[in-house]
């Protein structure tokens, strides 16, 4: 029997619909119950060495990313007006200042102005990390390094940043963008419990799923044409929530995207994808 390729052993990179700090209390919430299925196949199967995280909540110059470089990933409650128990809430994690230094290389090789702080993981990671890998049931432990966005609307720059990264899959580290496929907050406020999808809700997810399926080498400017679309502004009318998945869509390379799930409900939408198999 011949030897794998290297290339058998690489991870795969995952994009996940992460909601906000309520979230974290509706565990019976199909999306929180998926988020546990996907965790699940990554500490049982995927057995990553360390993660590699980009959150819709961190972003940070309009031409440079930050990598947080601290040993130990403290939790930050970046979110306001809740319960007083919402902000007693733990995730165990650590960071590793080893692992930030290779993404500060890869990035700064590829001409990416990057700094190295010492700051906690968002609720945008932790939040869903909650659920995805639950500390008594299925805890990750692994390294988490959170890296920032920019602080622009260049999807395709997040995509070079992703490109950047890819190397890191052949290390055992793996890379997860965590956002929403539908992220519209104005309209959450108006219909505030309605679940009815909005149609963009739906339209916008379908259009994503046919970029990230789209052939490798068609790939980039199909992420791009996404951007351009009449319900992209309606999908988000700010884009943070969806450019952690121009970062892995860049990262993947030669592999392609398959939707694992997706939900709409009013004008969010829960989708979770997968560059490469497991």
């Amino acid at each position: 029997m011949s030897n794998p390729s290297p290339s058998a052993h690489r991870m795969p990179v995952y994009f996940l619909g992460i909601g906000g700090p309520n979230f974290m209390e509706n565990q019976n919430h199909p999306a929180y119950l998926k988020l546990g299925e996907t965790g699940l196949e990554i500490t049982t199967k995927v057995k990553p060495k360390a993660v590699v995280v980009f959150s819709a909540h961190w972003q940070d110059g309009p031409s440079r990313v930050s990598i947080n470089a601290a040993e130990n990933a403290k939790l930050i409650y970046d979110f306001y007006g809740f319960p007083p128990h919402y902000y007693e809430y733990k995730y165990p994690s650590k960071g590793s200042p080893e692992i930030a230094e290779k993404v500060a290389q890869k990035l700064s090789g590829a001409g990416i102005q990057v700094e190295k702080v010492k700051r906690g993981l968002d609720h945008g990671v932790w939040v869903g990390f909650l659920a995805a890998f639950d500390p008594k049931r299925n805890p990750l432990n692994v390294p988490i390094v959170q890296v920032s966005l920019f602080n622009n609307e260049d999807s395709g720059l997040h995509y070079r940043m992703g490109q950047a990264l890819e190397g890191l899959r052949d290390e055992g580290i793996l890379i997860i963008g965590a956002g929403m496929a539908a992220h519209n907050l104005q309209d959450y406020r108006v219909n505030r419990g309605s679940t009815k999808p909005m149609p963009y809700s739906i339209s916008f997810d379908d259009a994503l799923e046919a970029a990230v399926s789209s052939k490798p080498e068609d790939r980039r400017t199909a992420m791009s044409a996404l951007m351009r679309r009449s319900d992209a502004r309606q999908a988000h009318p700010t884009v943070e929530h969806i450019l952690p998945v121009h970062v892995v869509a860049g990262a993947a390379g030669a592999d392609v995207g398959e939707r694992l799930w997706t939900m709409p409900e009013g004008p969010l939408n829960w989708a979770q994808y997968r560059f490469g198999k497991v």
